[in-house]
């Protein structure tokens, strides 16, 4: 069979054939490089002739050591990742298609990769469409975009016009991701008038802040929301005070911009891992890693005027369906290394909780023992540490209801894998091989063989959602719209579930609590 040849807005592409079928055209640009316009908005990828050969995946964008090295650590969780060189010539995107010759076009799933703001590609070996493609009868596209300081330094208040993109610049890369989907999905057998934008974690905070950004409106018509809710933004003077400290560490003073902009790019990302970060955020008991996962969109007034979802929804997001969730055990990813572990005693738990709920400890801590009396210190110092990230989620998906018609569906994940023994529990990330339908990509989904059924499920229901805007399909227990007053919620598990408002009690001892999100 010979290679699949596409012909894009910028020239033709040649891909190769999945050992599925499916088509797979790897790092073909959508933007030019960011090397001369660091720190301002991009511009498209400049035409070319002949046929340019998308069979490999391209650079990735500048990222700390540190969270390379973290990747490193977390081989045995994750699986093997590419070594990929970095560059600031890393505006490109992979593209997966059943097909290009149908005459009926497929929707378009756009995935937003993880990993903060800081860090992270589309590139990664988890994040691979082809099976989705294939059971979902959709168009898969993962994209690389500005990170850290490269995407989120903002740079308005101290070097005025030419630096007012500054603070979304890493935003305005996936709005020039999205321009080219528009532009290019039918080649590919896509719709471009059924986008969906998707993503986890970072991806999802990306998905929560492009639903507030009026230039988005229309370049993506549903969106899903997993553990990465982004009720805030940056407020630009944190954001200013932030780059000033990195100048300052770099001894450079805040008028020497220029300067800023020739340091090569491996200089910044070793400032960003060698400055020394402001004191951790008390809602999660585990090391801040870096300076680089401080930097995140801002609120700049020019390409986002408010923030997304505080104190109620854009109204951008009004007419977006989307779907949005939590996993149960969110922090056992970021603890799963911690050397107390199973060990933890009650007065260590008391100990880690006091910075967390301060003056409500004992009143929350003691609800949760009530509802979990089996539950070790360490099972509890999991539970109440995941809860930020579930109720942030369940905010947002208030929020979203009340500010418009188009319906909002929430989920909570909490199968759990076998992996390290069981400690993996329903980590953070955990629900992304499933997602994809592809549950060996990584070890932390562990050995049972029940995973494949669930990955058939929740691949299915995503893939519902894309096509219609319902993530309902005939394997699955229908799943209700959701509101305040009932609050049905999807439970993924080895058998899925609607259960309204679950975990009443944990979710109402938080009332009056202050959410970092």
């Amino acid at each position: 069979m010979a290679d699949p040849v596409v012909v894009t807005s910028t020239g033709a592409v040649r891909g190769a054939t999945a050992p599925n079928g499916t088509l797979v055209f790897r790092g073909i640009p959508y933007g030019s490089s960011t090397e001369a316009r660091r720190f301002i908005a991009p511009r498209p990828a400049a035409p070319w002739t002949g046929v340019r050969d998308a069979l490999e995946f391209g650079p990735i964008c500048p990222q700390s050591g540190v969270v390379a090295d973290a990747a490193a650590a977390d081989r045995r969780t994750l699986g093997d990742m590419p070594s990929l060189p970095q560059s600031e010539d890393c505006l490109v995107l992979n593209v997966w298609t059943p097909g290009t010759d149908r005459a009926d076009r497929r929707p378009v799933m756009v995935w937003l990769h993880g990993r903060g703001f800081a860090a992270g590609a589309g590139s990664e070996p988890w994040y691979h469409g082809a099976e989705l493609a294939r059971r979902g009868d959709v168009v898969v596209v993962t994209v690389n975009h500005r990170l850290n300081a490269f995407g989120y330094l903002h740079l308005a208040e101290l070097g005025g016009e030419e630096y007012a993109d500054s603070g979304m610049a890493g935003l305005l890369d996936v709005l020039l991701a999205l321009r080219w989907v528009r532009d290019n999905a039918e080649a590919f057998g896509g719709d471009p008038g059924r986008v969906t934008i998707f993503g986890e974690s970072g991806g999802g905070a990306k998905v929560s802040v492009l639903l507030g950004m009026p230039a988005a409106r229309g370049l993506f018509h549903r969106a899903v929301v997993q553990s990465g809710p982004a009720l805030r933004a940056s407020e630009p003077a944190a954001a200013t005070d932030l780059a000033e400290r990195l100048l300052a560490h770099l001894g450079l003073g805040s008028g020497q911009l220029a300067e800023l902009r020739a340091l090569p790019h491996a200089r910044l990302t070793e400032a960003l891992e060698t400055m020394p970060p402001p004191p951790g955020d008390p809602s999660r008991p585990w090391p801040m890693r870096g300076a680089g996962l401080l930097l995140r969109p801002v609120v700049d007034g020019r390409h986002l005027p408010a923030h997304p979802f505080e104190p109620a929804a854009a109204p951008s997001a009004a007419d977006v369906p989307l779907m949005i969730g939590t996993n149960k055990d969110e922090a056992a990813l970021f603890l799963a290394g911690d050397p107390r572990r199973r060990r933890l005693t009650d007065e260590e738990l008391v100990e880690r909780l006091t910075p967390m709920l301060g003056e409500r400890r004992d009143e929350i801590l003691a609800v949760y023992r009530a509802q979990r009396p089996d539950d070790t210190p360490w099972d509890l110092l999991i539970g109440i540490a995941s809860e930020g990230t579930r109720l942030a989620s369940i905010q947002l998906a208030e929020r979203k209801a009340a500010g418009g018609p188009a319906p909002v569906y929430l989920y909570l994940f909490t199968w759990e894998s076998d992996h390290f023994g069981g400690l993996f529990k329903s980590a953070h990330g955990l629900e992304i091989p499933f997602v994809f339908d592809h549950p060996d990509a990584a070890p932390m989904t562990g050995t049972s063989p029940e995973r494949y059924r669930l990955a058939e499920i929740m691949s299915r229901a995503w893939a519902a959602f894309a096509h219609a805007g319902d993530p309902n399909h005939d394997g699955l227990a229908a799943w209700p719209t959701y509101d305040p007053e009932r609050r049905a919620t999807m439970l993924f598990d080895v058998s899925c579930r609607v259960e309204d408002d679950p975990r009443r009690e944990e979710r109402l001892a938080w009332r009056g609590m202050a959410l970092r999100r």
